[in-house]
């Protein structure tokens, strides 16, 4: 077989058999520009290789690996470089096979690859988007017994007029199983059902003064939700131990939002006196505490942390879902109320078009009480701790400068990035086809934390047959480590 060689860029030492170090793939001839970033360079090289017909419609490229140690360059680098040229359409890359140059009737111009007329969007391949779960793990063949069983029990007037608060069946076996497994106290009168967190939540805003403490970093569309009520959300700090609500008393709220069980994105329990101290705050001031119970029921380096409703069922509200434990789509959720605010929210619940369901809430109350909800959970929580190891080992052994907090319960993971990347990381993941989201959207605008740089990804949604291939991705969108100085070269001194 004829062999060829690469050009390194001026100044880097060229290996004596290139293919030798990367242990595989053909070799390719390359003379980058000397101009420009490395990226653009090779990129340059490439597209004037095909161009010219030197590189013919199906030759077959050597691993990003393998040509960024002939080349002396970043891995990344060369991954980069040859996601953008799939995208412009002069590659091609399919798993199994490799990446090739595209077959075209004539090649694609770089100055028309880059014209007004390229598409903005990017397709995703690997879906990370923080929170949601994996849908093809629905428990279809149970949800559907479940189902049959509930409408085969249902009384008659069950398909009449509905009550506002829900299905009495679902409400009572919620107080059952919410007593049992996150330590809430109610009764069914005080439960009333929902589409999920967002749409309890906007209930409450019709119903609450303000303004409304919310924690520095959350969800922008729970902000959203409050202020379209016309209350202001004003921030309060998050550390290591969840949101200090010791800013309260500064902050003039009537109520307040927290994510106690896992703090959303950044994760970690809310501390047990900062529990105490809220509960003390509302108890004090007539306020109100808004849980988001986030993530209640995936947790795997932890013991269980009770909802912090227990503590005071008169000041707190509490709001949980189906959404992430089973999904999105039944648009499920309950509301536990204070006695006292259970007929100022069915007053502005609305018309009954804006109910859930009532053969989903039947579903949900069988499958609840004949245990195929625990059995669920306990399959995924397995499921989503084995993502979650997978995750932390390859980012251990590819990235291993990058930190990742918030994993010990939850679908999501916090990947801490230097200051100033995170642009860079989201553009990178991009052009891999990634989906997931920056760390810096979710801060409060008003927030006085210094912004901090990262991606927040979620590793509920990818089906187990593509979680390896995602996670190739990820590393490949993720900044190379800090270059060390080069303690051989003498540094000049002034002076």
């Amino acid at each position: 077989m004829q062999r060829s060689w690469v050009n390194p860029p001026s100044g880097t030492p060229s290996p004596t058999t290139p293919a030798q170090s990367a242990g595989t793939g053909s070799d390719l001839h390359l003379e980058l520009s000397g101009e420009g970033s490395l990226r653009n360079q090779l990129m340059h090289a490439l597209r004037e290789s095909i161009h010219s017909g030197r590189l013919a419609p199906g030759t077959r490229l050597p691993p990003y690996r393998a040509l960024a140690v002939d080349l002396g360059i970043a891995r990344n680098t060369v991954a980069d470089a040859y996601a953008e040229l799939v995208e412009e359409g002069w590659l091609s890359a399919r798993q199994g096979s490799g990446t090739r140059v595209a077959k075209r009737a004539a090649p694609l111009q770089a100055d028309q690859a880059r014209g007004p007329a390229r598409p903005t969007h990017r397709r995703t391949v690997h879906d990370l988007m923080p929170s949601s779960p994996d849908a093809s793990a629905f428990p279809r063949t149970a949800w559907i017994g479940a189902a049959r069983r509930a409408l085969a029990a249902a009384p008659h007037d069950a398909f009449g007029v509905g009550d506002p608060r829900g299905r009495i069946e679902l409400r009572r076996t919620l107080t059952e199983y919410l007593a049992r497994v996150r330590g809430v106290r109610t009764a069914p009168d005080r439960i009333v059902v929902c589409s999920g967190f967002a749409h309890g939540l906007g209930l409450l805003g019709k119903v609450l003064t303000g303004p409304v403490a919310v924690e520095s970093y959350g969800l922008a569309f729970h902000r959203e939700v409050l202020e379209e009520a016309g209350l202001e959300t004003v921030p309060l700090t998050v550390d290591s131990t969840g949101a200090r609500v010791e800013e309260l008393a500064g902050t003039g709220a009537r109520a307040v939002l927290l994510t106690p069980a896992h703090q959303f994105p950044t994760g970690g329990p809310l501390h047990p006196e900062r529990r105490a101290a809220v509960v003390d705050w509302a108890r004090a001031t007539g306020g109100v505490v808004v849980e988001d119970d986030y993530d209640g029921e995936f947790r795997y380096d932890r013991q269980p942390v009770g909802a912090v409703q227990g503590l005071d069922p008169d000041r707190i509200v509490y709001i949980g879902s189906a959404s992430k434990s089973l999904s999105p789509a039944l648009r499920l959720g309950w509301m536990v109320l204070p006695g006292w605010l259970v007929d100022e929210v069915l007053a502005v619940k609305g018309p009954r078009e804006m109910w859930s369901g009532v053969t989903d809430q039947l579903t949900l109350a069988e499958f609840i009480s004949s245990g195929g909800y625990d059995r669920h959970l306990r399959r995924m929580r397995q499921i989503y701790r084995r993502r979650r190891d997978q995750l932390a080992a390859r980012l251990a052994a590819e990235a291993p400068h990058i930190k990742v907090s918030g994993v010990a319960a939850g679908l999501h993971a916090v990947l801490e990035l230097p200051p100033d990347t995170e642009e860079a990381a989201l553009r990178a993941a991009r052009r891999q086809g990634l989906a997931l989201d920056g760390l810096r959207p979710y801060r409060h605008p008003d927030s006085s934390m210094t912004p901090r740089d990262g991606l927040v990804l979620g590793y509920g949604t990818p089906p187990d047959h593509a979680f390896a291939a995602a996670l190739d991705a990820l590393c490949l969108a993720l900044p190379d480590p800090p270059q060390e100085p080069d303690e051989s070269v003498p540094v000049r001194r002034r002076g």
